[in-house]
Protein backbone atom coordinates (compact mmCIF):
# COMPACT_ATOMS: atom_id res chain seq x y z
CA UNK A 1 0.00 0.00 0.00
CA UNK A 2 1.11 3.57 -0.81
CA UNK A 3 2.10 5.63 2.54
CA UNK A 4 0.13 8.95 1.68
CA UNK A 5 2.47 11.85 1.29
CA UNK A 6 2.50 14.65 4.34
CA UNK A 7 2.37 17.08 1.30
CA UNK A 8 -0.72 18.65 -0.40
CA UNK A 9 -1.31 20.10 -4.03
CA UNK A 10 -3.69 22.60 -5.82
CA UNK A 11 -3.96 23.27 -9.53
CA UNK A 12 -3.91 27.03 -9.17
CA UNK A 13 -4.10 27.78 -13.21
CA UNK A 14 -4.27 25.57 -16.03
CA UNK A 15 -4.12 26.48 -20.15
CA UNK A 16 -3.54 24.88 -23.19
CA UNK A 17 -1.07 26.48 -25.04
CA UNK A 18 0.31 26.11 -29.07
CA UNK A 19 3.77 25.89 -30.43
CA UNK A 20 3.58 26.39 -34.16
CA UNK A 21 5.69 24.02 -36.18
CA UNK A 22 6.30 22.43 -39.56
CA UNK A 23 2.61 21.21 -40.73
CA UNK A 24 0.96 23.40 -38.44
CA UNK A 25 0.12 23.97 -34.86
CA UNK A 26 0.75 21.67 -31.80
CA UNK A 27 -1.35 21.75 -28.93
CA UNK A 28 -0.36 21.32 -25.37
CA UNK A 29 -0.95 21.93 -21.56
CA UNK A 30 0.27 24.36 -18.90
CA UNK A 31 -0.20 23.38 -15.27
CA UNK A 32 0.89 25.71 -12.20
CA UNK A 33 0.50 23.55 -9.19
CA UNK A 34 1.36 24.40 -5.74
CA UNK A 35 2.56 22.29 -3.03
CA UNK A 36 2.57 22.62 0.36
CA UNK A 37 2.65 20.66 3.85
CA UNK A 38 1.00 23.28 6.10
CA UNK A 39 3.42 23.37 8.52
CA UNK A 40 5.71 26.26 7.19
CA UNK A 41 6.80 24.28 4.13
CA UNK A 42 5.54 25.54 0.22
CA UNK A 43 6.84 25.43 -3.07
CA UNK A 44 5.24 25.86 -6.79
CA UNK A 45 5.76 24.42 -10.11
CA UNK A 46 4.94 25.58 -13.96
CA UNK A 47 4.69 22.59 -16.26
CA UNK A 48 3.81 21.51 -20.51
CA UNK A 49 2.74 18.21 -21.27
CA UNK A 50 0.57 16.33 -23.62
CA UNK A 51 -2.49 16.07 -21.74
CA UNK A 52 -3.49 17.53 -17.98
CA UNK A 53 -2.58 14.94 -16.25
CA UNK A 54 1.17 14.60 -17.48
CA UNK A 55 1.34 18.33 -17.15
CA UNK A 56 0.11 18.03 -13.62
CA UNK A 57 2.35 15.39 -12.84
CA UNK A 58 5.51 17.34 -14.24
CA UNK A 59 4.19 20.55 -12.13
CA UNK A 60 3.93 18.84 -8.65
CA UNK A 61 7.36 17.45 -9.13
CA UNK A 62 8.89 20.80 -9.87
CA UNK A 63 7.18 22.30 -6.87
CA UNK A 64 8.74 19.61 -4.62
CA UNK A 65 12.14 20.64 -5.81
CA UNK A 66 11.08 24.39 -5.06
CA UNK A 67 9.93 23.92 -1.37
CA UNK A 68 10.76 27.20 0.72
CA UNK A 69 10.89 27.13 4.52
CA UNK A 70 8.11 29.63 6.25
CA UNK A 71 8.68 31.25 9.57
CA UNK A 72 5.02 30.86 11.14
CA UNK A 73 4.61 32.85 14.74
CA UNK A 74 0.97 31.87 16.40
CA UNK A 75 -0.62 30.94 13.51
CA UNK A 76 0.53 34.34 11.33
CA UNK A 77 3.57 35.68 9.55
CA UNK A 78 6.41 37.44 12.21
CA UNK A 79 6.11 41.06 10.53
CA UNK A 80 4.29 42.79 7.75
CA UNK A 81 6.13 42.89 4.14
CA UNK A 82 5.94 43.78 0.79
CA UNK A 83 7.55 42.94 -2.33
CA UNK A 84 7.52 43.16 -6.41
CA UNK A 85 7.68 40.41 -8.77
CA UNK A 86 7.70 41.73 -12.08
CA UNK A 87 4.28 43.80 -12.39
CA UNK A 88 3.05 41.80 -9.24
CA UNK A 89 2.99 43.27 -6.39
CA UNK A 90 2.09 41.56 -3.12
CA UNK A 91 1.66 43.34 0.42
CA UNK A 92 1.40 41.03 3.38
CA UNK A 93 0.67 41.60 7.11
CA UNK A 94 0.15 39.92 10.19
CA UNK A 95 -3.24 39.21 11.88
CA UNK A 96 -5.08 38.07 15.15
CA UNK A 97 -6.27 34.76 15.92
CA UNK A 98 -9.53 34.38 14.28
CA UNK A 99 -9.20 36.46 11.65
CA UNK A 100 -8.65 34.17 8.93
CA UNK A 101 -6.83 34.23 5.71
CA UNK A 102 -8.00 37.78 4.07
CA UNK A 103 -6.66 36.57 0.76
CA UNK A 104 -8.12 35.92 -2.62
CA UNK A 105 -7.59 33.68 -5.43
CA UNK A 106 -3.71 32.28 -5.87
CA UNK A 107 -2.55 34.11 -3.20
CA UNK A 108 -4.86 32.19 -0.78
CA UNK A 109 -3.93 29.11 -2.16
CA UNK A 110 -0.31 29.94 -1.74
CA UNK A 111 -0.75 31.23 2.21
CA UNK A 112 -3.39 27.91 3.17
CA UNK A 113 -0.67 24.95 1.80
CA UNK A 114 1.96 27.15 3.64
CA UNK A 115 0.57 26.77 7.32
CA UNK A 116 -0.68 30.50 7.80
CA UNK A 117 -4.01 30.63 9.57
CA UNK A 118 -4.60 34.56 9.68
CA UNK A 119 -3.21 36.76 6.92
CA UNK A 120 -3.95 40.16 6.02
CA UNK A 121 -3.38 41.01 2.23
CA UNK A 122 -3.14 42.59 -1.13
CA UNK A 123 -2.46 42.59 -4.63
CA UNK A 124 -1.71 45.39 -6.43
CA UNK A 125 -0.70 45.46 -10.79
CA UNK A 126 -0.98 42.14 -12.24
CA UNK A 127 -3.99 40.13 -11.71
CA UNK A 128 -1.51 36.99 -13.42
CA UNK A 129 -2.61 33.88 -11.56
CA UNK A 130 1.44 32.92 -12.38
CA UNK A 131 2.93 36.20 -11.62
CA UNK A 132 0.94 36.68 -8.42
CA UNK A 133 1.76 33.37 -7.43
CA UNK A 134 5.64 34.20 -8.33
CA UNK A 135 5.09 37.10 -6.18
CA UNK A 136 3.61 35.08 -3.08
CA UNK A 137 6.43 32.77 -2.76
CA UNK A 138 9.24 35.55 -3.04
CA UNK A 139 7.80 37.55 -0.30
CA UNK A 140 6.94 34.28 1.95
CA UNK A 141 11.02 33.52 1.28
CA UNK A 142 12.15 36.97 2.67
CA UNK A 143 10.80 36.28 6.17
CA UNK A 144 13.27 36.05 8.73
CA UNK A 145 12.56 34.49 12.24
CA UNK A 146 12.62 37.19 15.06
CA UNK A 147 16.05 35.40 16.05
CA UNK A 148 17.75 35.80 12.71
CA UNK A 149 16.37 39.66 12.80
CA UNK A 150 18.04 40.21 16.75
CA UNK A 151 20.83 38.78 15.93
CA UNK A 152 21.72 40.50 12.78
CA UNK A 153 21.03 43.40 14.66
CA UNK A 154 22.90 42.79 17.27
CA UNK A 155 19.81 43.36 19.89
CA UNK A 156 17.72 41.05 22.49
CA UNK A 157 14.05 39.61 20.59
CA UNK A 158 12.11 41.60 23.21
CA UNK A 159 13.67 45.10 22.21
CA UNK A 160 12.28 44.42 18.42
CA UNK A 161 8.85 43.40 19.89
CA UNK A 162 6.12 46.10 19.59
CA UNK A 163 5.56 48.06 22.72
CA UNK A 164 1.84 45.95 23.14
CA UNK A 165 3.64 42.58 22.41
CA UNK A 166 5.95 43.27 25.09
CA UNK A 167 3.37 44.83 27.68
CA UNK A 168 1.58 41.35 27.09
CA UNK A 169 4.96 39.08 27.39
CA UNK A 170 5.10 41.09 30.58
CA UNK A 171 1.70 40.45 32.27
CA UNK A 172 2.75 36.96 31.58
CA UNK A 173 5.54 36.59 32.99
CA UNK A 174 4.33 38.34 36.30
CA UNK A 175 1.29 36.47 35.90
CA UNK A 176 3.54 33.10 36.02
CA UNK A 177 5.83 34.64 38.48
CA UNK A 178 2.50 35.27 41.25
CA UNK A 179 1.60 31.51 40.24
CA UNK A 180 5.17 29.93 41.50
CA UNK A 181 5.08 32.70 44.98
CA UNK A 182 1.70 31.58 45.63
CA UNK A 183 2.59 27.26 45.43
CA UNK A 184 5.80 28.14 47.06
CA UNK A 185 3.73 29.75 49.81
CA UNK A 186 1.13 27.32 49.74
CA UNK A 187 3.70 24.39 49.87
CA UNK A 188 5.67 26.26 53.63
CA UNK A 189 2.19 26.68 55.07
CA UNK A 190 1.43 22.66 54.88
CA UNK A 191 4.30 22.19 56.18
CA UNK A 192 4.11 24.75 58.91
CA UNK A 193 0.84 22.96 59.95
CA UNK A 194 2.27 20.14 60.16
CA UNK A 195 5.17 20.58 61.63
CA UNK A 196 2.86 22.32 64.78
CA UNK A 197 0.67 18.84 64.75
CA UNK A 198 3.61 16.28 65.28
CA UNK A 199 4.88 18.85 67.76
CA UNK A 200 1.60 18.90 69.43
CA UNK A 201 1.15 15.17 69.30
CA UNK A 202 4.22 14.93 70.88
CA UNK A 203 3.13 17.03 73.89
Amino acid sequence: MKEKSEYEHKLVDLARVARIVAGGKRFRFRATVVLGNKNGKVGFGVAKGNDVADAVSKATRRAQKKLISIPIIEGTIPYEIEIKKGAARVFLKPARPGTGIIAGGAVRQVLELSGIKNILSKIKGSQNKINNVLATIKVLSQLKKPQEIAKLRGKEIEELMPKKRKTILSSELKKKESNIKTTVNKKIERQSLKSKIQSSNVK
